[in-house]
């Protein structure tokens, strides 16, 4: 009797700390579901998302900008109801949220990022307050790659700069964008539905990378 309380004490714990650890949602789309988790380690864009969702924010905002091979955008509160013609990007819920760059926590696909205002008028690189991007990207073999590091080196006028290892060994197996490591927060990643991804980042497009034919979230609900 001894043990097996002791058993269900360790898998109460584990429990637990598994829900500790990120926060799982469903984002329901017109094109398909797409769950993804929140990570623990970016707690202010945890708890943000989390906020919007429950207040539900996102309901029959669209993806308003798509870029194969790159990412898909969504999160502009402008976007509900918007004329074909109408730009977008801009729209938020009026407030930023500082950012929180983690080494570990890099640009492979199928994660979350929040999306952000230009280091010119944003220095601090605080985060948009709702729009977030969902990377697609590209897989790089090891001459790619080497050549990219080499044009990071350049650009960041600093010859000691390179990747690291779980960057190379993501960028060359996943996939991802890696240019956008360190410059903006990633918050969380998709753990089903990267098929839905995929067919989103695949739509025709006009100018301003906006679909010809909207895509919307429905609905996010928490997990």
């Amino acid at each position: 009797m001894k043990k097996l309380s002791i058993f269900f004490l360790f898998i109460f714990m584990f429990s637990c700390q598994t829900k500790e650890k990120f926060s799982t949602f469903l984002i329901e789309t017109t094109e398909g579901n797409i769950k993804v988790k929140l990570y623990n380690e970016t707690p202010k864009h945890k708890e943000n998302f989390i906020k919007l969702a429950n207040e539900k924010f996102y309901e029959n905002i669209l993806f308003h900008r798509v870029i194969k091979d790159f990412m898909i955008q969504t999160g502009d509160p402008d976007s509900k109801n918007a004329t074909s013609e109408q730009q977008l990007g801009k729209g938020g819920p009026g407030y930023t949220i500082d950012s929180e760059f983690n080494p570990k926590l890099i640009h492979k696909k199928g994660v979350l990022a929040a999306a952000r205002m230009p280091d010119m008028m944003n220095p601090e690189k605080k985060s948009s307050g709702s729009q977030f991007y969902i990377v697609t990207g590209k897989k790089y073999n090891t001459k790619e790659l080497d050549e990219f590091e080499n044009r990071l080196k350049m650009f960041k006028r600093d010859q000691n700069f390179s990747l690291k290892k779980h960057q190379k060994e993501a960028y060359t197996t996943i996939g991802g964008v890696p240019h956008l490591d360190g410059d903006y927060t990633v918050f969380g990643e998709v753990i089903d539905g990267m098929d839905v991804v995929d067919k989103i980042s695949n739509t025709k497009t006009k100018p301003g990378d906006r679909p010809v034919s909207d895509i919307k979230i429905l609905k996010i609900k928490q997990l």
